[in-house]
């Protein structure tokens, strides 16, 4: 009688030494989840835009995307500086020809970079027909970086008076001033859950300690909030004290959110139905903090020497960041941990106009 492999009764065409075993592809799908989860997802989002914007423009030129070709890669750079590669849809059909930003050029090669290596085919940006076009466009057309307006600590309060004493408004209070407070980029402000492990695309959670909790070697303390903040740089943690006023202070307009809105666990800030005015489950986007700020900003009237589309344009979630960062008169060295920063040159970059003409090289040459 003839051998019965147990192939034979598998419904599986593959030999059985050739397929996967089940735990391999387990950690196969587990591999390719935190591969997805490398890269923050407004970054994850970035790139592939940028890979639809090249395969576009390949397909346009009657071009093939593989093998990754830096010549081909240099003529798209040129392109996007001097025929202008739309970024988006509706401007591609109406025909927009106008150039990008060095910054917005260099993120796109960047995009193209980390889509070739995901395919296990690296392009070489070293190779002339790259790097020598990127040196001379941005010798040709970079420009200094156009910051977003840093909102100090009195423009915040005016702002914050703005908002109405709902559930909404109180929500948005918590948000604006934990975000000034904790110098959070908006994602890090949403990612936030009321505790460690309580979801899977949480980026951080809070403890919140009472005023005199024994947290330390001085027993007599205001309390405050403690945010474990996995950021760009690793985690870090921050601590956020408590204010001199409570309808300012950033732990007090927390403790009224989470105690109206009868959360414990789970995400920090969540959407509020408009029908019944139901707090969801879900998280908010980081979208929600930006046109908080930018909304809140013009009303408040902050910078009303500039017409209403430039303020528009002037403020987003990094204004509290950059706010806190210019106005905390402490030494850099704090306000470098507290934001999470590799670098003080970094932290420098955030401190809008807090040095200036302090130091005057022009005095002390003798003129």
């Amino acid at each position: 009688m003839a051998d019965i492999d147990d192939d034979d009764f598998s419904g599986d065409p593959t030999p059985l030494a050739e397929r996967p075993a089940p735990h391999l592809a387990a950690l196969s799908e587990k591999a390719r989840d935190y591969a997805r989860n490398a890269r923050a997802d407004n970054t994850q989002r970035a790139y592939e835009s940028d890979w639809r914007q090249f395969a576009a423009w390949l397909r346009r030129q009657g071009l093939d995307p593989l093998p990754p070709d830096p010549q081909t890669v240099g003529l798209y750079l040129a392109a996007c500086m001097e025929a202008g590669v739309s970024a988006g849809a509706r401007n591609i059909a109406a025909g927009s020809r106008a150039p990008v930003s060095v910054a917005t050029l260099e993120r796109r090669l960047a995009g193209i970079c980390w889509h070739y290596r995901q395919r296990g085919e690296p392009l070489d940006t070293s190779d002339r027909h790259i790097s020598t076009v990127l040196a001379g466009i941005r010798r040709a057309h970079a420009r200094p970086p156009v910051q977003k307006e840093a909102i100090f600590a009195d423009e915040l309060l005016a702002m914050l008076a703005t908002l109405e004493m709902d559930l909404r408004g109180i929500r948005d209070r918590a948000i604006l001033a934990i975000g000034f407070a904790g110098g959070l980029r908006r994602s890090e402000i949403v990612g936030l859950d009321c505790g460690p492990d309580q979801s899977e695309d949480g980026t951080g959670w809070v403890e919140i300690f009472p005023p005199g909790a024994d947290i330390s070697s001085a027993s007599n303390n205001d309390g405050g909030a403690v945010l474990q903040i996995s950021g760009k740089t690793g985690w870090r943690e921050v601590e956020i004290g408590r204010g001199s006023r409570r309808e300012t202070c950033p732990v007090a307009l927390l403790e009224t959110w989470l105690r109206l809105g009868r959360i414990n666990h789970g995400p920090l800030f969540r959407p509020i139905a408009h029908k019944n005015g139901g707090v969801s489950a879900d998280r908010l986007t980081d979208k929600h903090v930006a046109r908080l700020v930018q909304r809140t900003a013009l009303a408040a009237g902050i910078r009303g020497d500039l017409s209403e589309g430039e303020r528009r344009l002037a403020f987003s979630g990094h204004s509290l960041r950059a706010g806190l960062a210019s106005s905390a008169q402490i030494e850099e060295a704090h306000v470098q941990r507290h934001l999470g920063h590799a670098s003080a040159e970094m932290t420098r970059r955030y401190q809008r106009k807090r040095d200036r003409f302090r130091v005057n090289l022009t005095k002390a040459a003798g003129l």
